[in-house]
């Protein structure tokens, strides 16, 4: 999310800045911590010189964070990335985001199982936070609603000293054609590590915390992704992005929550453009995206914004492990 901010906001200030004034970046990290995020959005909100504000990462953060956003005096906007939990629908009118939701999420896996692999038998292994009982609860409902069988359903916490008990119980129930984990990239390294010790060969699936799994290398090879964005995304505005942040970083790839970050950023130049850097105007240009005014076509696709926030017309894609980068699906549409 930084690399990509920081490259969106150098774009505008070279190109003149807002009304003739650079945009400034100020960041702070809440570590993924409830706790910590409320701390950061207290901040951010006392502090005058801050219009809006791009964040949260997860899902859990934002929600903590939004109650103090919205009940400031002088309520500050907020645009995620990345948080994909329904609930953040019902955060307030000062809270949006620019990614498909963890309905949208655990459809198209459920989908990608059973109409493209033949899966009838799925394992679920989840986070126990928002994230991940998101996912997990429209998986399991879409996987079953088409003929398949939830065999395990299983929650986990960070600190679980071992996946081998879970793993070794589904081997022993006649194992599984897909993992379905619902997790972070950490949780999904530990699983794969795991699946050779106890002698599974599902083939492993998540949704988008699992992105950054293809520095793995072989141990990541073949595991599907669900993902708002790729970027092999076709499009001149997305190569020309995706051209840009590998010049600056490394010839490294952006995963989805940087391109969001990138797309939340100019748009909200363009809101401080077209009606100040105002909160409350901004935050009602914001609301304006897709109805009254034109929606904006970014490098993760086309955003217009609902009465809660939500981007309803943005789908994700179902991306694939190979050759140490997540590329899109054989068969996915674009």
């Amino acid at each position: 999310m930084r690399l990509a901010a920081e490259l969106a906001v150098r774009q505008i200030n070279e190109a003149g800045g807002v009304r003739g004034r650079p945009l400034e970046l100020i960041v702070q990290d809440d570590s993924a911590r409830n706790e910590r995020a409320a701390d950061v959005a207290r901040a951010f909100t006392a502090d005058p010189t801050v219009v809006a504000v791009v964040g949260h990462l997860t899902s859990g953060t934002t929600l903590a964070a939004a109650p103090i956003y919205h009940g400031a005096r002088n309520p500050v906007p907020v645009v995620s990335p990345s948080a994909s939990s329904p609930a953040l629908s019902d955060a307030g009118p000062y809270t949006f985001r620019v990614c498909p939701t963890d309905l949208v999420h655990g459809a198209r896996l459920a989908a990608w199982a059973v109409d493209r692999m033949g899966a009838r038998r799925a394992a679920v292994l989840y986070i126990n936070d928002e994230y991940g009982r998101g996912v997990r609860s429209v998986f399991s409902e879409a996987f079953t609603s088409r003929g398949g069988q939830v065999v395990a359903d299983d929650p986990y916490l960070d600190d679980l000293p071992s996946f081998t008990p879970y793993l070794q119980r589904l081997r022993l129930g006649g194992g599984t054609d897909v993992l379905m984990i619902a997790g972070t990239r950490a949780g999904a390294e530990r699983v794969l590590a795991t699946l050779d010790t106890v002698g599974l060969r599902p083939v492993v699936m998540g949704g988008d915390g699992l992105s950054g799994l293809e520095s793995l290398g072989a141990a990541g090879e073949g595991v599907f992704i669900s993902t708002a964005y790729l970027p092999d995304r076709p499009g001149q505005r997305n190569a020309a992005f995706v051209q840009a942040y590998r010049a600056a970083n490394r010839s490294q790839n952006p995963d989805h929550r940087g391109a969001g970050a990138y797309d939340a950023i100019h748009l909200l130049a363009r809101a401080i453009a077209d009606v100040g850097a105002d909160r409350r105007r901004v935050r009602d240009y914001l609301a304006s995206v897709g109805t009254t005014r034109p929606a904006y076509d970014g490098v993760t696709g086309r955003i217009a914004f609902d009465a809660q926030g939500d981007v309803p017309e943005k789908d994700v894609v179902i991306g694939v492990v190979r050759g140490g980068r997540l590329v899109t699906a054989t068969g996915e549409r674009r």
